[in-house]
């Protein structure tokens, strides 16, 4: 059998290359991991499909979301007014519950436009509108340090255990 010549379109020396897909940056990782993660996403799915189908386990895992989402989402209130992902934990914890329940998915959306309009209008102030929202951030900072009696431990460890004044009002 005789084989067609080759057409100026395909070359038989130099294959064409295929064409660019967005695999979400897995071609950067090793053959070998690509799978494992494949597999790992797969029985994930897998587990998530039996949840879904027996409704005790389902809601048993949305009460374990929820415990989850609530634990993350205090830790970060409470992170808010000192320096750190205090942000960052709140809505890491609202991901956690919006992974599962509506109303966290749009309280999230919410308070990220919210965030994101309140940090672009700081931007947008002149030096003395920024100062004074550092100076008001530097309060609330002190006021919960002293209300939960974090002043008082630096002051007693400092030898200075006579300033009663940084005493907490809440813990004694």
């Amino acid at each position: 059998m005789a084989q067609a010549p080759p057409t100026p379109t395909s070359s038989p020396t130099r294959p064409t290359a295929p064409a660019a897909v967005d695999d979400g940056g897995a071609a950067s990782r090793p053959r070998g991991a690509r799978t494992r993660l494949t597999l790992v996403h797969g029985q994930l799915r897998a587990i998530r499909v039996r949840i879904e189908d027996r409704p005790v386990l389902r809601r048993v895992w949305q009460l374990c979301v929820a415990v989850v989402g609530f634990a993350v989402l205090g830790l970060g209130v409470l992170a808010i007014p000192y320096p750190g992902p205090g942000w960052l934990i709140v809505f890491a914890g609202l991901a956690v519950l919006a992974s599962e329940f509506v109303w966290a998915r749009h309280l999230l959306r919410y308070a990220r436009r919210h965030y994101d309009g309140w940090t672009a209008w700081v931007r947008r102030q002149d030096r003395p509108v920024k100062f004074a929202v550092l100076a008001a951030t530097a309060v609330v900072i002190g006021m919960t340090l002293w209300l939960m009696g974090g002043l008082w431990l630096v002051a007693s460890q400092l030898g200075q255990a006579d300033w009663t004044w940084l005493r907490s009002p809440l813990l004694g």
